[in-house]
């Protein structure tokens, strides 16, 4: 009995070998004649266009986070689209802040985050390795613990350190210490026998069964191998994966996972393709006249947005993200540029050997005399107990940036006078005070004088007047836009858009047309960096500013600023 059930064995897996070949063989790369969605045609990139400012709209700003987060930032990072710099410095400060207020702790399980973080920094432009004092690639030396969530694990482990060829580093307190051959051998080792992969098979060391592989994961998975090809034994897993992801391809170029045809998988799948080098209308994977890329397009909003199933209603920011990037994969692949994790192209930002410019240093481009304020010691008051901007006020307040109206109060929605806010943003700005007669209204022996003095030399403030300052009067929201833009010039900030961009970011709001000529463009920069906050439908441009609000402002200034 033992003897006949090893032959039917035997026989069970020639004949599945036997499929597989055939499988592949039938689908080989043929010349496709089919007329689709070519990565170069003008329905793709217009899609990318409209994909990218839809997401620089979405995700004002950008954090660790797999939705709102690094794939926004990598996708509008490789895709060419014209996106401010402060984009991707108020990124960064915030990553940093992160890291600054955990210890350096993104997960304690989950790895995945450590790798999605070195992506994004690495396709903004910075060095992962050098982050408010952490090297995020020193998680990625720790092999079980990287491994644990599973395959997920060493999949982007390699995407991550391959992204810019990072040296796995030594001397960790790992059990494991990793090597890229260890992470391949362990993707090899969890490969389904029908060719591809799936989340949780072969994890805690367990034998890989006879489970139903996913496109989302397979595609993954070959993305991390794609380097890997004269490894033994890669690229034979390779071409069982291909010859899997075929016949998973549903009769209109798309995919299932989870029970749902959707967005997502067709993405991993393409972005394969690129990082395999494979043509996006191979002939293996057009069905019924439909490619990978008429498959995304098709989930596709008017607005630029992406479904993730192509009949749901409205949209869903992950799959824009992933729409975006895969699009873009395509796109840089088809033209000979480097693939969209390879990113040795990255414009480096920071200094020119891509290190960042680490907590309180500033921009490269800020004015020599804009300096750091550090913190000095706590400071609150009773009376922002549980508002909204407690935090911003706290953190201004510690650095002597920002006062109470008296000692336990803030009164945080109060106005604010013209003189109260040039002392402020000066503070902020670490300017000393400078005498100046500019102004016939501003006394030489008045407290605000300095401040105003400092803050018109340096072109934050202008009077209402040649020679008329108006210290008391208030200052409205389109004013503060004004002040707080010219700030964040001084500090390094790329302020400066064309008449496009700067109609895209105001015509969201109902009464923008309200606004002065002279404030939309220093407007249209703050709301678009996420210096304001854009939730509200009216930008209210003539309205006094609150002092909460003001302290938002410049707290988010100094953070993309690298001044905090």
């Amino acid at each position: 009995m033992q003897h006949t059930h090893s032959a039917k064995t035997r026989l069970a897996a020639i004949a599945q070998a036997i499929l597989l070949a055939a499988a592949v063989f039938a689908l080989a790369p043929a010349a496709n004649a089919h007329a689709s969605a070519a990565p170069d045609s003008e329905a793709v990139k217009g899609a990318i266009q409209k994909a990218a400012a839809y997401t620089l709209q979405a995700v004002k700003n950008p954090e660790i986070s797999s939705v709102g987060g690094e794939w926004a930032v990598i996708g509008l990072a490789r895709s060419g689209y014209d996106v401010p710099s402060s984009y991707y410095s108020i990124y960064y400060a915030n990553v940093e802040k992160y890291l600054r207020e955990n210890g350096g702790v993104l997960h304690e399980k989950k790895y995945t985050e450590y790798s999605r973080v070195i992506l994004g920094l690495t396709a903004a432009g910075y060095d992962p390795r050098h982050v408010a004092g952490y090297d995020l690639t020193a998680a990625l030396a720790d092999f079980d613990m990287t491994i644990w969530q599973g395959i997920n694990g060493p999949v982007w482990a390699l995407i991550a350190l391959d992204s810019m060829a990072y040296p796995i580093p030594q001397g960790t307190k790992a059990a494991t210490l990793a090597s890229r051959e260890l992470y391949v051998g362990e993707i090899l080792r969890r490969q389904l026998p029908g060719g591809g992969w799936n989340l949780t098979a072969g994890s805690g060391g367990e034998p890989v069964g006879n489970e139903e592989a996913d496109p989302d994961i397979t595609g993954m998975a070959l993305q991390a191998l794609a380097k890997y090809r004269a490894t033994p034994g890669v690229s034979e897993a390779i071409d069982k994966a291909l010859a899997r992801l075929s016949l998973m391809q549903d009769e209109k170029g798309g995919y299932k996972s989870w029970g749902n045809v959707n967005s997502e998988s067709v993405v991993q799948v393409l972005v394969a393709l690129c990082e395999l080098g494979i043509s996006a209308d191979d002939a293996r994977f057009v069905k019924n006249g439909c490619s990978l890329i008429d498959n995304i397009l098709s989930f596709m909003n008017a607005d630029g947005s992406f479904r993730h199933m192509a009949d749901g209603a409205g949209n869903s920011q992950m799959s824009t993200e992933q729409a975006l990037y895969g699009l873009v994969a395509a796109q840089r692949a088809h033209s000979g540029a480097n693939g969209i994790y390879s990113m040795s192209d990255a414009a480096r930002r920071g200094d020119q050997a891509a290190v960042p410019p680490h907590a309180g240093a500033g921009l490269p481009g800020k004015h020599h005399d804009v300096k750091h304020v550090p913190a000095a010691a706590p400071k609150t008051f009773a009376d922002i107990s549980g508002h909204s901007s407690r935090a911003e006020i706290e953190a201004l307040a510690a650095r002597g940036i920002i006062n109470g109206k008296d000692s336990a109060s803030f009164e945080p929605d109060a106005t604010m006078t013209r003189a109260e806010f040039a002392a402020i943003v000066t503070r902020a700005l670490g300017l000393a005070d400078m005498a100046s007669g500019a102004f016939a209204d501003v006394p030489a022996g008045a407290w605000y004088a300095g401040s105003v003095g400092s803050a018109h030399h340096y072109g934050i403030v202008n009077g209402v007047s040649a020679s008329e300052f108006r210290p008391s009067g208030t200052i409205t929201r389109q004013e503060a836009a004004v002040m707080a833009a010219r700030a964040a010039r001084l500090a390094g900030l790329d302020t400066g858009l064309d008449a496009t961009s700067i109609r895209d970011a105001l015509a969201q709001f109902g009464d923008y047309t309200a606004a002065a000529d002279w404030a939309r463009e220093p407007l249209a920069f703050c709301y678009g960096s996420g210096i304001m906050d854009s939730s509200e439908f009216y930008i209210r441009p003539g309205d006094a500013i609150k002092r909460c609000e003001i302290a938002e402002i410049l707290y988010r200034t100094l953070e993309a600023a690298a001044l905090l």
